[in-house]
């Protein structure tokens, strides 16, 4: 096994373990924004994680939600954390919610693993090598009919900003998919585009942290994610489309069509 990948996936495993250890005693909520909880399960499972990695890299960068720097991505190997992607779930014992560990280098990624802590759905890759789930290799959706179309997405809790626009391109979706779903969580929205359940997904005013395991996931299943523009800036531009060859392109027509320019632009 690729070294990288199995500390990653040591590490996930560690926060798992913590999250379930709070949710067994009782945890605490707090607000540290608009909108936007943690909890002290948060705050543990992250030290957790990142104890593991610098037991093993004690040299390399880190990208956390909860500590470290937010802003930038060295060229240098930078783990990407996110200790509970859908913290909101949790806090209300929503059962979807994810422990996601990636590490980067020379600002791209390199291996990924999400898990989604209540199935116990392991989600991995390698760059270049292939993306799996529970060690079962996986491969996006060949969907290639919109009518036919299951997409996810997300409804941002802090940036209320192009919500006008944001929901007259969801009334268009109804109309066109199969159908459409919010679980909460957007890097296991992506991991559900990567084994085929979902056949796209899109969202705006998300973080790297959110994404940076679960695009290299959706790549390395054959998938293609880009920003709103069909271009290289989701990673700190906060806004993200994926799915299959053919879904992902017929979602960012949609969202061309009827999301303005000036609000398709990242924001990184």
């Amino acid at each position: 096994m690729n070294h990288d990948l199995e500390i990653a996936r040591k590490a996930a495993r560690e926060g798992v373990k913590t999250i379930l250890k709070y949710k067994k005693k009782g945890i605490k909520v707090r607000e540290k924004g608009f909108h936007d909880l943690i909890t002290d399960a948060d705050i543990a499972a992250e030290k957790a994680i990142l104890r593991v990695i610098f037991e093993h890299f004690p040299d390399d960068n880190i990208l956390a939600e909860e500590s470290a720097d937010h802003d930038s991505l060295s060229e240098k190997r930078t783990w990407i954390v996110d200790p509970i992607d859908g913290t909101t779930n949790f806090a209300n014992d929503f059962p979807i919610y994810c422990v996601s560990v990636a590490m980067w280098e020379k600002r791209q990624p390199k291996v990924g693993v999400v898990i989604e802590v209540n199935r116990d759905e392991e989600f991995t890759a390698i760059a270049g090598k292939g993306a799996w789930l529970n060690g079962e290799l996986i491969r996006v959706s060949k969907t290639s009919n919109s009518r036919n179309g299951f997409v996810g997405t997300g409804f941002p809790y802090n940036d209320l900003s192009l919500v006008d626009p944001y929901l007259k391109l969801f009334r268009v979706l109804m109309e066109e998919l199969q159908g459409i779903r919010r679980p909460g969580a957007a890097s296991y929205d992506l991991c559900c585009v990567a084994c085929g359940r979902f056949d796209g997904f899109y969202e705006y005013s998300l973080h790297i942290w959110d994404m940076a395991a679960a695009a290299l996931i959706v790549r390395e299943a054959g998938g293609v994610v880009t920003d709103w523009n069909g271009e290289e800036g989701w990673p700190f531009g906060q806004r993200v489309v994926c799915g299959n060859e053919y879904i992902h392109r017929y979602l960012l027509e949609k969202i061309e069509e009827h999301i303005p320019e000036k609000q398709r632009k990242n924001v990184g």
